[in-house]
């Protein structure tokens, strides 16, 4: 009786293990260094096969879209920058460096999940990202078909 609600599973030799929770497919994925949660949509006996393919090319979409990345996330950053120096918000925990060109954020870019998931019927990989200085907030950067969607500038992890 207790199997009929133990959580599914399922083994991909690139990702690993991926069980199923609250709806979507979930396991972890290194990515830039780090250890990450991974969430993929898909049936309630597997993963969606696309959603699997884009997940294992995460990395790779990683490197073809950093300039995209670096440039949207300096965008997103400038009235953040320019406000605390100009005392309009108070100073983070920790102090904001000197950023002056889109490649100078790249330190600073740290990822919190990867999921791949629909939206508006299409399915995309979205990138949460955390930097240091905007701690109330993590980004999501969205793909589709290895294009930049959008930079969203508040997301919930799935």
């Amino acid at each position: 009786m207790f199997g009929l609600f133990k959580s599914p599973q399922f083994f991909d030799s690139d990702l690993g293990e991926l069980r199923r929770s609250r709806g979507l497919w979930r396991g972890s994925v290194e990515l830039a260094g780090a250890v990450i949660p991974l969430a993929l949509s898909g049936s309630r006996e597997a993963p969606d096969p696309t959603a699997l393919e884009l997940a294992r090319s995460a990395r790779h979409l990683i490197q073809v879209a950093r300039p995209y990345i670096e440039a949207a996330v300096f965008e997103h950053i400038q009235p953040y920058v320019e406000a605390i120096a100009l005392d309009e918000l108070p100073a983070p925990a920790q102090p904001v460096p000197t950023v002056v060109e889109p490649s100078e954020v790249w330190p600073y870019i740290s990822f919190r999940y990867v999921a791949v998931t629909p939206i508006s019927g299409s399915l995309v990989t979205e990138f949460g990202i955390a930097i240091p200085w905007d701690e109330e907030h993590t980004l999501g950067a969205r793909f589709s078909d290895r294009r930049l969607l959008e930079l969203c500038g508040s997301v919930l992890p799935p």
